[in-house]
């Protein structure tokens, strides 16, 4: 959240615009009871949202289809992970995944724009790891000329460790981070710079509509070393992954959106507070679900000078990752 837009002086929603968590895990039953096996909590930062341990609570009860417990994680920057983490396991999360941009406590501060050290960030890590958050995924996204210098240090530090380091192609999401093509550091060189140190062997996706390309340490005898774990890129601006992408966002006060770069949502809070049944919800989500055409990952070279022609897009801070 820039503070540059986000200052003493940003208006904020009102408390009643948001959904409450009742209706967040109704909306959620809806989307279980067509097959959605997966929920993510994210943000902005989710841990800000108060008791979000009883919205935990709630989506735990949930089942798939076939009557078992969903996957249910977090994504969260880690600054109050270490006061949060037992509570949320208490409460049925099952595993988190923390953003940490770099070791080196400058450089993570200017990636982030925080006034939080990046030792709080480790001190979460260690409370999810003891909590059992696992297996814990930590995501760094890499920009060029700011910290790639630290993808080293990062594979180093987290390699053995039992939990995925993902690198992440800085992403032009929204108006407000500043974005460049020239800022891209493609994951192909941060696959080369580690592989230069670290041997690295292809992995096959781990599901259908993976978003990251996996990657396992080698060992001395050039296989995927036991203890050694792996890694994972996410290509979105190289090699765009639209074709296969099956995932949707909730917003806070309730709007769908299909695709981080979407220009608009759809509204689900006001039929939903307008007394819809389940069946008419399943019904709207079923029509948004089938209509959806964003792609434009796929489009972004076509699309260059999109901000000067009114595609106004969501931007990260509302929608989250």
């Amino acid at each position: 959240m820039p503070k540059e837009v986000f200052d003493k002086d940003y208006r904020y929603l009102p408390h009643n615009a948001l959904l409450s968590f009742e209706e967040i895990t109704r909306i959620a039953k809806v989307f279980v009871a067509q097959g959605v096996q997966k929920i993510r909590l994210t943000g902005g930062e989710p841990l800000l949202r108060k008791d979000i341990e009883r919205l935990v609570e709630q989506l735990a009860a949930l089942r798939t289809m076939d009557g078992l417990p969903l996957d249910l994680t977090l994504t969260t920057n880690g600054s109050l992970l270490a006061r949060k983490a037992a509570s949320l396991k208490a409460a049925g999360l099952q595993r988190v995944t923390v953003s940490l941009d770099g070791l080196d406590d400058g450089v993570f501060r200017r990636m982030n724009d925080v006034d939080f050290p990046v030792a709080d960030v480790l001190a979460g890590i260690d409370a999810a790891r003891d909590a059992g958050l696992g297996p814990i995924k930590i995501n760094m996204v890499v920009k060029r000329g700011t910290n790639e210098h630290e993808i080293l240090p990062m594979a180093r530090h987290f390699r053995g460790s039992g939990m995925v380091l993902r690198f992440i192609e800085y992403m032009d999401v929204g108006l407000t981070n500043g974005w460049r093509m020239d800022d891209v550091l493609p994951s192909s060189e941060v696959v080369r710079i580690i592989n230069a140190e670290l041997p690295l062997l292809q992995l096959e996706p781990s599901n259908p509509g993976e978003t990251a390309e996996r990657w396992a340490y080698a060992d001395a005898a050039g296989q995927p070393g036991k203890g050694l774990g792996e890694i994972g890129v996410i290509s979105s601006v190289s090699k765009a992954f639209c074709g296969d992408c099956n995932r949707a966002r909730l917003s806070t006060e309730g709007k769908i959106y299909l695709c981080l770069f979407a220009s608009h949502g759809h509204d689900l809070r006001g039929p939903l507070r307008a007394g819809a049944t389940d069946d008419a919800l399943a019904s709207t989500i079923e029509r948004i679900w089938q209509g959806r055409s964003d792609r434009y990952s796929e489009l972004r070279g076509l699309m260059a000078n999109d901000t000067a022609v009114g595609h106004r897009r969501v931007e990260m801070s509302y929608i989250g990752g």
